[in-house]
């Protein structure tokens, strides 16, 4: 089906919009360049989007495949929970990469950007992963006693630690996602006693010294 003009004219400023941020960054990619590059009129990209900020957001809702995103629903709770930690979006313009960099330095100054950043994109998986944990609970799968936020934590902090320390040298997270999800299925099937919380350290009494490390705590 051919594309409506509007709909034509949305893709243009999207495709211009991230080659300039990839390109220039951020700061030095204004509306008026986007309106050049991509042919499209100022006033029909404010119909489009309110503000700058707004277009960015739809770049990386684009980027992300938010609207692309699978539903991660097949009935196999532990099979989803490792799909949706190990999925990635297909790069198809090959700016992801790219434009990563300008965003995250863009949303340490603007921290309303960044919230919204986040919400859109990087909340998308941890409400995935709630509504698979709070399904595996209510099949019996999981324990009852899970405590939510400990799971998630479990869950996604294997995936960061891919994305800061793999990405570069170990492409696809997809055996990562499956081994985080194993063992999290170990501590948290069902007829397994959830972790407990590590209890708080407890420091003996000692003498003061001029080292703080082996000053007594605080009361």
């Amino acid at each position: 089906m051919a594309r409506t003009r509007s709909a034509s004219a949305h893709h243009k400023v999207i495709e211009a919009a991230l080659e300039l941020v990839a390109e220039h960054g951020v700061n030095a990619t204004s509306m008026d360049a986007i309106a050049r590059k991509s042919g499209v009129s100022k006033a029909t990209i404010y119909n489009h989007w309110a503000d700058k900020d707004a277009l960015l957001l739809d770049i990386m809702a684009e980027v992300h495949g938010i609207h692309t995103r699978p539903k991660f629903d097949s009935g196999d709770t532990r099979a989803d929970l490792a799909a949706v930690l190990g999925y990635r979006p297909p790069d198809t313009t090959g700016l992801r990469e790219q434009i990563m960099v300008h965003f995250m330095a863009y949303s340490a100054t603007n921290v309303a950007f960044g919230m919204a950043w986040r919400n859109l994109v990087m909340e998308q998986p941890r409400r995935e992963l709630r509504r698979l944990l709070i399904s595996g609970i209510a099949k019996g799968e999981l324990s009852k006693d899970m405590d939510s936020e400990l799971a998630l934590a479990l869950l996604l902090g294997p995936m960061i630690y891919w994305h800061v320390f793999l990405k570069k040298t170990a492409g696809d997270p997809t055996h990562l996602a499956n081994g985080a999800v194993a063992v999290f299925w170990k501590a948290f099937s069902h007829g397994r006693r959830a972790p407990s919380p590590a209890p708080e350290p407890q420091f003996a009494p000692s003498k003061l010294t001029g080292n703080p490390s082996q000053q007594p705590p605080l009361k």
